[in-house]
């Protein structure tokens, strides 16, 4: 490819579903309200963990920066996202389309990480529950927040800038909601195949490591529940699992029909509604199945409020 025509797209027009103009004024409504109400049930969450110095430990600890992982997850995606769909034709500059990329890659690899880290503080409470403080102890518990987190930034900085490094000379028109990977790197006027091996690979270990440690730790969890010889003491562990099981069986069956799928496995339209099922299900549901299933969570908001009723009756 000549050098001249490595940097004539100066922006990107993103489709979304706008062969069916009528579906889309119906969606840009139900993407609002899943917006605002997963806004609304993870900052519920925030402010309930961050208030209540009961739940100030790891696993609500986690369960916080989960929900602000979830937050920031949908803040970059569901503002551009409600645009494409109130418009034929969205466009985005090359800038903006390097900065969503980014970030979605970020939050979601930090994710994965923080799913992971749960499961082990869940195996260390019910497999140890003994020595439980000083296997999962502040320093260890700090240690696997900011690994988390640094993981989803080495993620995000390698994957976007190797992405955005490809010329890209037309045409622009990106076959999707917002700027995931996979659709534009299908725009790039260049040989692909190295990074679509580091990409499979990358993804691979990224998804697959923390998904074996989520699975290895249920296994030994499993047992140890089987074990018990209370009936009650099993209910109870069982239950604290259940919501984390849910959210990691949410969060990785999408995204892993997204991002280990072959390239003609599916059409773009059917890749566009299983990228919807990762972004829009699991930050929407998490808040419920973490809430609704979690005695002390329900207890800490009935005492908040309650605090704060009493506080006005006066």
């Amino acid at each position: 490819m000549k050098r001249k025509n490595q940097s004539t797209v100066a922006e990107f027009i993103l489709l979304g579903f706008s062969s069916y103009p009528e579906l889309q004024e119906q969606l840009f409504g139900v993407f609002l309200v899943v917006y605002l109400v997963t806004l609304m049930g993870n900052a519920v969450i925030i402010v309930i963990i961050s208030l209540e110095h009961s739940l100030h430990v790891p696993m609500y600890l986690f369960l916080l920066n989960l929900s602000v992982v979830e937050v920031s997850f949908m803040a970059a995606i569901m503002p551009e996202m409600l645009v494409v769909l109130s418009t034929e034709k969205a466009k985005i500059t090359f800038a903006g389309c390097f900065v969503q990329m980014y970030f979605i890659l970020f939050f979601g690899g930090t994710e994965c990480f923080l799913l992971g880290a749960m499961a082990y503080d869940r195996y260390a409470a019910i497999c140890h529950p003994l020595s439980y403080p000083m296997i999962m102890n502040k320093g260890v518990f700090v240690r696997l927040v900011t690994f988390s987190w640094v993981s989803g930034i080495l993620v995000a900085t390698v994957q976007t800038t190797w992405v955005f490094s490809f010329p890209y000379c037309g045409p622009n028109e990106i076959n999707h909601l917002f700027c995931e990977t996979p659709p534009v790197l299908e725009l790039a006027c260049a040989d692909t195949f190295l990074f679509e091996i580091y990409a499979f690979t990358g993804t691979v270990l990224i998804v697959m490591l923390p998904f074996l440690l989520i699975l290895l730790s249920y296994i030994r969890i499993l047992f140890a529940i089987v074990k018990m010889p209370s009936t009650t003491g099993r209910q109870k562990a069982f239950s604290t699992c259940a919501s984390h099981l849910t959210s990691v069986t949410l969060f990785y069956g999408t995204a892993n029909m997204t991002y280990l799928q072959p390239k003609s496995g599916y059409s773009p339209d059917t890749k566009k509604v299983m990228s919807l099922a990762y972004t829009l299900l699991t930050p929407l549901l998490n808040p419920l199945i973490y809430s609704l299933r979690n005695n002390e969570m329900k207890r800490a908001l009935m005492k908040l409020w309650r605090r704060r009723v009493g506080s006005h009756t006066f």
